[in-house]
């Protein structure tokens, strides 16, 4: 079965982590520093924290926001369920905003009319690696006196008018599970333009455990001596992971430039396919892309979907909206309430997607989908 998607590892990223495993540190050392710095300069110099996944990054993020019981946070149905379960876990009321039609990201004219005074924070979901709409976002943020965080699974190294990923939100998230473009293994990161964001993202990513004498309580008890003054739970990415991330990231541009010239050369091929929406780009946007989301008209997403899995096409569905997922039901959310969004998951499918697909292998998938729309 052809994948939608699958790591790239090198023998530079075993040695890397061979390297970790020889020496002193396999939990947090000198690797989560450098893979933190590397990250960095990715984000326009917005500092990061790494974590252990990219739900753990949202629910990182969210804490940092200070989103807790009786506020509301605005976000995008057309996502994984991480992006909401982080925050009603939080107790939050999750309060979900309709789609743009063709990018599938927010829409920021939905999110402004789901504003309300409790609203504490609006998540945008770059889609397939496709950044959203963040100068209007961040107006919307602003009027309402709430926090801009970019749930960026799916768009590191992506540009949106010529700012990179990881600057453009106060707080961003990150995934580097082996289907997204940069890999390690699990883990995640959390960027924040604010220091005291920052900062309290770091400390809820390792205890809540404050070491520095000048800001505890009680100093001077002995160099063993650490505080907890805020819960926090055990969210560090070892060091092992990190020597992987830092020798992926060194491959990132490379990535996304195979990633690139594998979507233009499925819009081309794709292009004249009857029954078939193909992916849209804003004109201000440089996407990372991620998926390759075409969409299936005419009622026939299943059918198509089966027929590509029989002749050995591993293609997805990305995502089920996540309000229809039994536990919002349980809640009292129903269907019907992001339209955009439902229009769009029944009919999106997500073609194999990954730096080391062959332009055979692109063949193959095309020709398959072709024989399926006939």
């Amino acid at each position: 079965m052809l994948p939608y998607g699958r790591q790239s590892i090198t023998e530079s990223d075993v040695e890397a982590v061979a390297a970790v495993l020889r020496g002193d540190w396999l939990t947090t050392g000198p690797a989560v520093g450098r893979f933190e710095a590397e990250l960095r300069s990715w984000t326009g110099g917005v500092p990061c924290v790494a974590v252990t996944s990219g739900t753990a990054a949202l629910h990182v993020a969210y804490v940092a926001a200070g989103l807790r019981a009786g506020d509301e946070l605005v976000t995008s149905p057309l996502t994984f369920v991480a992006t909401a379960a982080t925050a009603a876990l939080l107790g939050a009321r999750v309060v979900f905003a309709d789609v743009q039609d063709d990018t599938g990201n927010l829409d920021p004219d939905a999110a402004a009319a789901a504003v309300t005074p409790r609203t504490r924070a609006i998540t945008a979901v770059d889609y397939a690696g496709h950044p959203a709409d963040y100068d209007e976002l961040r107006e919307v943020a602003r009027r309402a006196g709430a926090l801009l965080v970019a749930d960026a699974a799916h768009s590191i190294g992506s540009a949106y008018k010529d700012r990179p990923v990881g600057s453009l939100a106060d707080l961003t998230t990150f995934s580097f599970f082996p289907t997204k473009t940069v890999t390690t293994a699990e883990g995640g990161a959390v960027a924040a333009t604010d220091p005291g964001l920052l900062r309290r993202a770091a400390l809820f990513r390792n205890h809540g455990l404050v070491r520095d004498p000048a800001e505890q309580r009680t100093p001077g008890e002995g160099g063993w001596h650490q505080e907890v003054h805020a819960f926090g739970l055990n969210y560090r990415l070892p060091d092992v992971l990190c020597a992987l991330g830092v020798s992926q990231l060194g491959r990132l541009a490379r990535f996304r430039e195979r990633r690139a010239d594998l979507v233009a050369r499925y819009h081309a091929l794709l292009r004249d396919v009857p029954g078939l929406t193909l992916p849209a780009q804003r004109a201000y946007v440089r996407p990372s892309w991620h998926l390759y989301p075409v969409r299936v008209r005419d009622g026939r997403r299943r059918e198509v979907y089966d027929r590509m899995r029989a002749a050995g096409i591993g293609v997805q569905v990305n995502y089920v909206p996540a309000y229809w997922h039994p536990v919002f039901e349980d809640l009292g959310y129903r269907r019907g309430l992001c339209p955009r969004a439902e229009a769009y998951y029944a009919e999106e499918l997500s073609l194999p997607l990954f730096p080391a697909l062959t332009d055979d292998e692109q063949d193959r998938v095309v020709e398959a989908l072709t024989a399926a729309l006939r």
